[in-house]
Protein backbone atom coordinates (compact mmCIF):
# COMPACT_ATOMS: atom_id res chain seq x y z
CA UNK A 1 0.00 0.00 0.00
CA UNK A 2 2.93 2.23 0.53
CA UNK A 3 4.51 1.93 -3.22
CA UNK A 4 0.64 2.60 -4.16
CA UNK A 5 0.81 5.88 -2.42
CA UNK A 6 3.92 6.64 -3.51
CA UNK A 7 3.34 6.10 -7.17
CA UNK A 8 0.47 8.06 -6.90
CA UNK A 9 2.54 11.14 -5.68
CA UNK A 10 4.98 10.14 -8.39
CA UNK A 11 2.24 10.53 -11.01
CA UNK A 12 0.66 13.77 -9.66
CA UNK A 13 4.45 15.46 -9.75
CA UNK A 14 4.87 13.94 -13.49
CA UNK A 15 1.46 15.66 -14.23
CA UNK A 16 2.47 19.13 -12.66
CA UNK A 17 5.71 18.87 -14.77
CA UNK A 18 3.58 17.92 -17.75
CA UNK A 19 1.39 20.26 -17.40
CA UNK A 20 3.75 23.24 -16.64
CA UNK A 21 5.55 22.41 -19.52
CA UNK A 22 2.91 21.90 -22.27
CA UNK A 23 0.22 24.22 -22.18
CA UNK A 24 -2.74 21.42 -23.19
CA UNK A 25 -6.41 21.14 -21.59
CA UNK A 26 -5.24 17.09 -21.88
CA UNK A 27 -2.75 17.97 -19.59
CA UNK A 28 -4.85 20.24 -16.95
CA UNK A 29 -7.57 17.89 -16.98
CA UNK A 30 -4.71 14.87 -16.47
CA UNK A 31 -3.56 17.20 -13.96
CA UNK A 32 -7.15 17.64 -12.33
CA UNK A 33 -7.84 13.60 -12.37
CA UNK A 34 -4.79 12.28 -10.97
CA UNK A 35 -5.15 15.32 -7.83
CA UNK A 36 -9.01 14.32 -7.41
CA UNK A 37 -8.91 10.86 -7.81
CA UNK A 38 -7.07 9.75 -4.34
CA UNK A 39 -9.58 12.91 -2.67
CA UNK A 40 -12.34 10.44 -4.16
CA UNK A 41 -11.23 7.48 -2.82
CA UNK A 42 -10.55 8.54 0.91
CA UNK A 43 -14.33 10.20 1.27
CA UNK A 44 -15.87 6.97 -0.44
CA UNK A 45 -13.86 4.83 1.38
CA UNK A 46 -14.68 6.98 4.68
CA UNK A 47 -18.35 7.23 4.52
CA UNK A 48 -18.35 3.49 3.76
CA UNK A 49 -16.72 2.73 6.98
CA UNK A 50 -19.05 4.65 8.76
CA UNK A 51 -22.28 2.89 7.37
CA UNK A 52 -20.14 -0.78 8.31
CA UNK A 53 -21.51 -2.59 11.12
CA UNK A 54 -19.69 -6.08 12.04
CA UNK A 55 -21.40 -8.53 14.44
CA UNK A 56 -21.50 -12.80 15.12
CA UNK A 57 -23.99 -15.13 14.38
CA UNK A 58 -24.22 -17.75 16.85
CA UNK A 59 -26.84 -20.04 16.40
CA UNK A 60 -26.03 -22.15 19.49
CA UNK A 61 -24.79 -20.65 22.20
CA UNK A 62 -23.58 -23.98 23.82
CA UNK A 63 -21.82 -26.76 21.83
CA UNK A 64 -20.17 -30.10 22.54
CA UNK A 65 -16.45 -30.84 23.03
CA UNK A 66 -14.34 -31.75 20.59
CA UNK A 67 -17.22 -31.04 17.91
CA UNK A 68 -16.30 -28.02 15.63
CA UNK A 69 -19.04 -25.57 15.74
CA UNK A 70 -19.86 -23.20 13.27
CA UNK A 71 -19.62 -19.11 13.87
CA UNK A 72 -20.82 -16.59 11.71
CA UNK A 73 -18.99 -12.85 11.17
CA UNK A 74 -21.61 -10.93 9.76
CA UNK A 75 -20.55 -7.65 8.28
CA UNK A 76 -23.21 -4.91 6.69
CA UNK A 77 -22.80 -2.14 4.73
CA UNK A 78 -25.66 0.41 4.15
CA UNK A 79 -23.67 2.28 2.01
CA UNK A 80 -24.05 2.57 -2.31
CA UNK A 81 -20.04 1.97 -2.15
CA UNK A 82 -18.38 -1.11 -2.57
CA UNK A 83 -15.33 -2.52 -0.87
CA UNK A 84 -13.08 -4.60 -3.10
CA UNK A 85 -11.27 -5.79 -0.38
CA UNK A 86 -11.88 -6.30 3.48
CA UNK A 87 -9.60 -7.93 6.44
CA UNK A 88 -10.86 -9.19 9.19
CA UNK A 89 -8.68 -10.44 12.06
CA UNK A 90 -10.51 -13.10 14.59
CA UNK A 91 -8.96 -13.58 18.05
CA UNK A 92 -10.77 -16.51 20.50
CA UNK A 93 -10.10 -18.28 23.71
CA UNK A 94 -11.21 -20.60 26.74
CA UNK A 95 -11.77 -17.64 29.43
CA UNK A 96 -9.67 -21.21 31.64
CA UNK A 97 -6.67 -20.48 29.58
CA UNK A 98 -4.16 -18.08 28.51
CA UNK A 99 -3.44 -19.33 25.18
CA UNK A 100 -4.78 -17.31 22.55
CA UNK A 101 -5.59 -18.28 18.58
CA UNK A 102 -6.14 -15.97 16.27
CA UNK A 103 -6.51 -15.94 12.12
CA UNK A 104 -7.62 -13.65 9.58
CA UNK A 105 -10.52 -13.33 6.91
CA UNK A 106 -10.81 -12.23 3.80
CA UNK A 107 -14.23 -11.01 1.93
CA UNK A 108 -15.01 -8.39 -0.52
CA UNK A 109 -18.26 -6.23 0.98
CA UNK A 110 -21.04 -5.45 -1.78
CA UNK A 111 -22.92 -2.05 -1.23
CA UNK A 112 -26.27 -2.25 0.52
CA UNK A 113 -25.69 -6.10 1.55
CA UNK A 114 -24.52 -8.10 4.19
CA UNK A 115 -21.83 -10.68 4.03
CA UNK A 116 -21.77 -13.62 6.17
CA UNK A 117 -18.60 -15.12 6.56
CA UNK A 118 -18.99 -18.64 8.07
CA UNK A 119 -16.08 -20.63 9.97
CA UNK A 120 -15.55 -23.43 12.27
CA UNK A 121 -14.05 -24.21 15.65
CA UNK A 122 -14.19 -26.25 18.42
CA UNK A 123 -12.62 -26.98 21.64
CA UNK A 124 -11.10 -30.25 23.41
CA UNK A 125 -11.70 -29.16 26.82
CA UNK A 126 -14.62 -27.24 28.21
CA UNK A 127 -15.13 -23.66 29.22
CA UNK A 128 -16.19 -20.66 27.78
CA UNK A 129 -14.95 -19.97 24.28
CA UNK A 130 -14.69 -15.78 23.55
CA UNK A 131 -14.35 -14.75 19.79
CA UNK A 132 -13.46 -11.06 19.33
CA UNK A 133 -12.48 -9.37 16.36
CA UNK A 134 -9.21 -7.05 16.83
CA UNK A 135 -9.90 -5.08 13.69
CA UNK A 136 -11.92 -5.01 10.26
CA UNK A 137 -9.72 -3.42 7.38
CA UNK A 138 -10.97 -1.98 4.37
CA UNK A 139 -9.40 -0.54 1.46
CA UNK A 140 -10.22 1.63 -1.10
CA UNK A 141 -10.51 0.28 -4.72
CA UNK A 142 -7.35 1.85 -5.65
CA UNK A 143 -5.82 0.40 -2.11
CA UNK A 144 -4.18 3.44 -1.52
CA UNK A 145 -6.20 4.41 1.88
CA UNK A 146 -6.95 1.88 4.74
CA UNK A 147 -9.45 2.36 7.15
CA UNK A 148 -9.69 0.32 10.10
CA UNK A 149 -13.15 -0.38 12.49
CA UNK A 150 -15.21 -3.24 14.02
CA UNK A 151 -12.79 -3.64 16.98
CA UNK A 152 -13.48 -5.83 19.83
CA UNK A 153 -17.15 -6.90 18.94
CA UNK A 154 -17.43 -9.86 20.61
CA UNK A 155 -19.51 -12.93 21.03
CA UNK A 156 -19.33 -16.51 23.64
CA UNK A 157 -19.89 -20.51 23.32
CA UNK A 158 -20.18 -22.42 25.91
CA UNK A 159 -18.38 -25.56 25.69
CA UNK A 160 -20.31 -28.18 28.06
CA UNK A 161 -18.58 -30.94 29.83
CA UNK A 162 -19.16 -34.54 29.66
CA UNK A 163 -20.43 -37.06 31.90
CA UNK A 164 -18.18 -40.07 33.03
CA UNK A 165 -19.48 -43.58 34.96
CA UNK A 166 -18.79 -43.88 38.04
CA UNK A 167 -18.93 -46.12 40.85
CA UNK A 168 -20.21 -45.93 44.32
CA UNK A 169 -22.99 -46.50 47.20
CA UNK A 170 -25.91 -43.83 47.50
CA UNK A 171 -26.80 -44.34 51.26
CA UNK A 172 -30.57 -43.28 52.38
CA UNK A 173 -30.86 -41.35 55.46
CA UNK A 174 -33.09 -40.01 57.88
CA UNK A 175 -32.14 -36.45 56.88
CA UNK A 176 -35.27 -35.48 54.56
CA UNK A 177 -36.72 -32.19 54.19
CA UNK A 178 -40.03 -32.66 55.94
CA UNK A 179 -41.80 -29.64 54.25
CA UNK A 180 -41.00 -31.52 50.74
CA UNK A 181 -43.13 -33.38 48.47
CA UNK A 182 -40.12 -35.04 45.94
CA UNK A 183 -40.15 -38.62 46.75
CA UNK A 184 -38.83 -41.79 44.96
CA UNK A 185 -40.75 -43.51 42.08
CA UNK A 186 -38.77 -46.79 42.03
CA UNK A 187 -38.51 -47.76 46.20
CA UNK A 188 -40.66 -47.24 48.79
CA UNK A 189 -39.59 -45.52 51.94
CA UNK A 190 -41.22 -44.76 55.78
CA UNK A 191 -43.03 -41.53 54.83
CA UNK A 192 -46.52 -41.93 55.58
CA UNK A 193 -48.14 -38.81 53.83
CA UNK A 194 -47.30 -40.23 50.66
CA UNK A 195 -48.51 -43.60 48.95
CA UNK A 196 -46.13 -45.39 47.20
CA UNK A 197 -48.17 -48.24 46.13
CA UNK A 198 -50.94 -50.98 47.21
CA UNK A 199 -49.84 -54.79 47.37
CA UNK A 200 -50.87 -57.80 48.99
CA UNK A 201 -50.99 -58.83 52.27
CA UNK A 202 -47.21 -60.45 52.81
CA UNK A 203 -46.27 -61.82 56.80
CA UNK A 204 -44.68 -59.85 59.04
CA UNK A 205 -46.23 -56.42 57.23
CA UNK A 206 -47.07 -53.98 60.02
CA UNK A 207 -50.62 -53.87 60.99
CA UNK A 208 -51.36 -50.16 60.88
CA UNK A 209 -50.08 -50.02 56.83
CA UNK A 210 -53.20 -52.07 56.02
CA UNK A 211 -55.59 -50.24 53.82
CA UNK A 212 -59.32 -51.68 56.16
CA UNK A 213 -61.09 -49.88 53.39
CA UNK A 214 -59.75 -51.17 50.15
CA UNK A 215 -59.14 -54.90 52.37
CA UNK A 216 -63.09 -55.11 52.76
CA UNK A 217 -63.56 -54.75 49.32
CA UNK A 218 -61.15 -56.71 47.91
CA UNK A 219 -62.02 -59.86 50.58
CA UNK A 220 -58.12 -59.87 50.98
CA UNK A 221 -55.77 -57.85 52.87
CA UNK A 222 -54.13 -55.12 50.83
CA UNK A 223 -51.47 -53.24 52.60
CA UNK A 224 -50.15 -49.53 51.57
CA UNK A 225 -46.16 -49.22 51.20
CA UNK A 226 -44.81 -45.71 51.80
CA UNK A 227 -43.08 -43.57 50.02
CA UNK A 228 -39.36 -42.83 49.77
CA UNK A 229 -38.17 -39.11 50.28
CA UNK A 230 -35.33 -38.12 47.99
CA UNK A 231 -34.72 -34.23 49.47
CA UNK A 232 -31.77 -35.15 51.73
CA UNK A 233 -29.57 -32.75 52.75
CA UNK A 234 -26.57 -33.62 50.76
CA UNK A 235 -24.09 -30.74 48.87
CA UNK A 236 -21.47 -30.75 46.67
CA UNK A 237 -19.27 -27.90 46.94
CA UNK A 238 -16.78 -27.29 44.14
CA UNK A 239 -13.85 -25.15 44.92
CA UNK A 240 -12.95 -23.25 41.84
CA UNK A 241 -9.23 -22.38 42.82
CA UNK A 242 -7.51 -23.25 40.01
CA UNK A 243 -4.49 -21.15 39.43
CA UNK A 244 -2.24 -23.32 37.44
CA UNK A 245 0.10 -21.15 35.15
CA UNK A 246 1.36 -23.78 32.93
CA UNK A 247 -0.39 -26.35 29.89
CA UNK A 248 -2.18 -28.54 32.45
CA UNK A 249 -4.33 -25.62 34.04
CA UNK A 250 -6.66 -26.41 31.11
CA UNK A 251 -7.14 -30.24 31.26
CA UNK A 252 -7.00 -29.68 35.24
CA UNK A 253 -10.21 -27.24 34.96
CA UNK A 254 -11.59 -29.73 32.85
CA UNK A 255 -11.60 -32.59 34.83
CA UNK A 256 -12.50 -31.15 37.93
CA UNK A 257 -15.71 -29.49 36.18
CA UNK A 258 -16.18 -33.04 34.94
CA UNK A 259 -15.91 -34.70 38.61
CA UNK A 260 -18.55 -32.51 39.57
CA UNK A 261 -21.32 -33.37 36.51
CA UNK A 262 -20.62 -37.04 36.75
CA UNK A 263 -21.10 -37.40 40.64
CA UNK A 264 -24.41 -35.15 40.21
CA UNK A 265 -25.14 -37.36 37.38
CA UNK A 266 -24.64 -40.19 39.72
CA UNK A 267 -26.89 -38.98 42.76
CA UNK A 268 -29.42 -38.07 39.85
CA UNK A 269 -29.39 -41.46 38.85
CA UNK A 270 -29.86 -42.64 42.38
CA UNK A 271 -33.00 -40.41 42.96
CA UNK A 272 -31.28 -38.43 45.18
CA UNK A 273 -31.92 -34.49 44.93
CA UNK A 274 -28.90 -32.21 46.05
CA UNK A 275 -27.39 -28.57 46.01
CA UNK A 276 -24.45 -27.28 44.54
CA UNK A 277 -22.37 -24.80 45.68
CA UNK A 278 -19.78 -22.56 44.23
CA UNK A 279 -18.19 -19.12 44.20
CA UNK A 280 -19.56 -17.27 41.69
CA UNK A 281 -17.29 -14.30 40.57
CA UNK A 282 -19.48 -12.52 38.32
CA UNK A 283 -21.59 -12.20 41.28
CA UNK A 284 -18.83 -12.00 43.79
CA UNK A 285 -20.84 -14.45 45.91
CA UNK A 286 -20.85 -18.21 47.09
CA UNK A 287 -23.81 -19.51 44.46
CA UNK A 288 -26.29 -22.06 45.53
CA UNK A 289 -28.14 -24.52 43.01
CA UNK A 290 -31.24 -27.14 43.86
CA UNK A 291 -30.48 -29.76 41.66
CA UNK A 292 -33.87 -32.43 41.58
CA UNK A 293 -33.49 -32.68 38.02
CA UNK A 294 -30.74 -33.29 35.00
CA UNK A 295 -32.43 -29.71 33.44
CA UNK A 296 -31.28 -28.34 37.05
CA UNK A 297 -27.92 -30.04 36.50
CA UNK A 298 -27.88 -28.56 32.94
CA UNK A 299 -28.36 -25.11 34.00
CA UNK A 300 -26.30 -25.08 37.02
CA UNK A 301 -23.20 -26.37 35.07
CA UNK A 302 -23.95 -23.41 32.39
CA UNK A 303 -24.19 -20.94 35.36
CA UNK A 304 -20.81 -22.44 36.82
CA UNK A 305 -19.04 -22.06 33.40
CA UNK A 306 -19.96 -18.39 33.18
CA UNK A 307 -19.35 -17.65 36.56
CA UNK A 308 -15.50 -17.69 36.38
CA UNK A 309 -14.02 -14.32 35.29
CA UNK A 310 -10.54 -14.52 33.44
CA UNK A 311 -8.80 -13.95 36.44
CA UNK A 312 -9.74 -16.94 38.07
CA UNK A 313 -10.66 -15.60 41.22
CA UNK A 314 -12.03 -17.83 43.53
CA UNK A 315 -13.22 -17.04 47.28
CA UNK A 316 -11.42 -19.11 49.74
CA UNK A 317 -14.04 -22.02 51.23
CA UNK A 318 -13.28 -21.42 54.81
CA UNK A 319 -15.72 -17.83 53.79
CA UNK A 320 -18.76 -19.79 52.87
CA UNK A 321 -18.46 -22.59 55.96
CA UNK A 322 -17.83 -19.89 58.55
CA UNK A 323 -21.07 -18.40 57.47
CA UNK A 324 -23.19 -21.46 57.08
CA UNK A 325 -21.73 -22.98 60.43
CA UNK A 326 -24.63 -24.91 61.72
CA UNK A 327 -25.58 -26.85 58.37
CA UNK A 328 -25.71 -30.87 58.42
CA UNK A 329 -25.86 -32.59 55.62
CA UNK A 330 -26.77 -36.77 54.81
CA UNK A 331 -23.41 -36.19 52.62
CA UNK A 332 -20.95 -33.55 51.93
CA UNK A 333 -18.44 -34.05 48.68
CA UNK A 334 -15.58 -30.80 48.71
CA UNK A 335 -14.42 -30.91 44.79
CA UNK A 336 -11.21 -29.27 44.15
CA UNK A 337 -8.09 -28.99 42.75
CA UNK A 338 -6.62 -27.33 45.69
CA UNK A 339 -5.06 -29.71 47.92
CA UNK A 340 -5.13 -27.87 50.78
CA UNK A 341 -4.25 -30.10 54.55
CA UNK A 342 -5.37 -27.41 56.74
CA UNK A 343 -9.06 -27.31 55.12
CA UNK A 344 -9.43 -30.22 55.10
CA UNK A 345 -8.62 -31.00 58.33
CA UNK A 346 -11.55 -28.28 59.20
CA UNK A 347 -14.39 -30.16 56.95
CA UNK A 348 -13.05 -32.99 58.81
CA UNK A 349 -13.69 -32.08 62.15
CA UNK A 350 -16.63 -29.31 61.93
CA UNK A 351 -19.00 -30.23 59.39
CA UNK A 352 -21.77 -31.80 60.34
CA UNK A 353 -22.78 -34.96 57.53
CA UNK A 354 -23.10 -38.84 57.79
CA UNK A 355 -20.82 -39.26 54.66
CA UNK A 356 -18.22 -37.11 53.81
CA UNK A 357 -15.72 -36.93 50.54
CA UNK A 358 -12.92 -34.98 49.58
CA UNK A 359 -12.06 -35.63 45.74
CA UNK A 360 -9.40 -33.76 44.81
CA UNK A 361 -7.51 -33.45 41.15
CA UNK A 362 -4.00 -33.99 40.14
CA UNK A 363 -2.46 -33.27 37.08
CA UNK A 364 -0.30 -36.26 37.34
CA UNK A 365 -0.32 -40.10 39.12
CA UNK A 366 3.15 -39.16 40.53
CA UNK A 367 1.41 -36.70 43.06
CA UNK A 368 -1.19 -40.19 44.23
CA UNK A 369 1.39 -40.02 47.14
CA UNK A 370 1.24 -36.72 48.77
CA UNK A 371 -2.23 -37.23 49.03
CA UNK A 372 -2.35 -38.36 52.46
CA UNK A 373 -5.50 -39.74 54.38
CA UNK A 374 -5.36 -40.30 57.90
CA UNK A 375 -9.14 -38.31 58.47
CA UNK A 376 -11.49 -39.45 61.25
CA UNK A 377 -14.62 -39.21 58.83
CA UNK A 378 -13.52 -37.46 55.62
CA UNK A 379 -12.62 -40.34 52.90
CA UNK A 380 -10.12 -38.27 50.49
CA UNK A 381 -10.35 -39.41 47.00
CA UNK A 382 -7.50 -38.37 44.54
CA UNK A 383 -8.64 -37.95 40.37
CA UNK A 384 -5.78 -38.06 37.80
CA UNK A 385 -6.66 -35.85 35.37
CA UNK A 386 -8.85 -37.35 32.07
CA UNK A 387 -9.32 -40.59 34.75
CA UNK A 388 -12.59 -39.42 36.31
CA UNK A 389 -14.03 -43.32 35.76
CA UNK A 390 -10.56 -44.92 37.22
CA UNK A 391 -10.40 -42.81 39.99
CA UNK A 392 -14.18 -43.01 41.29
CA UNK A 393 -15.17 -46.64 42.05
CA UNK A 394 -16.20 -47.10 45.20
CA UNK A 395 -17.29 -43.21 46.50
CA UNK A 396 -19.74 -42.92 49.63
CA UNK A 397 -22.26 -40.68 49.78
Amino acid sequence: MILTKLLFIVLIIVCALFYILYIWDFALVLLIVMIALPIIMFITTYITKKNISVEFAVKDKTAVKSKDFPVQLVVTNKSIFPIGKAEARIEYYNTFSNEISSFDLFLPIQPRNSQRVTFQLNSKFCGNIKIKTLFLNIYDPLRIFKFTTASNIHTEVTIMPEGHDIGGIVHYSDRVNEESDLFSEHRPGDDPSEVFDLREYNAGDKLNRIHWKLSSKKDDFIVKDYSLPIDVPCMLFLDLNCNKVSSLALPVFDTLIETFLSISQFLLDNERCHSAVFFNASQNQFSEYSITSPTDLAAAVKALISSVDENHFCQNPETYFTDNASLSFASFTYITSAFNEKLLDSIDEEIEADFKNAVIVIDNVEKLSSIGGGYSSLNVMPVVVGRISASIKDIDI
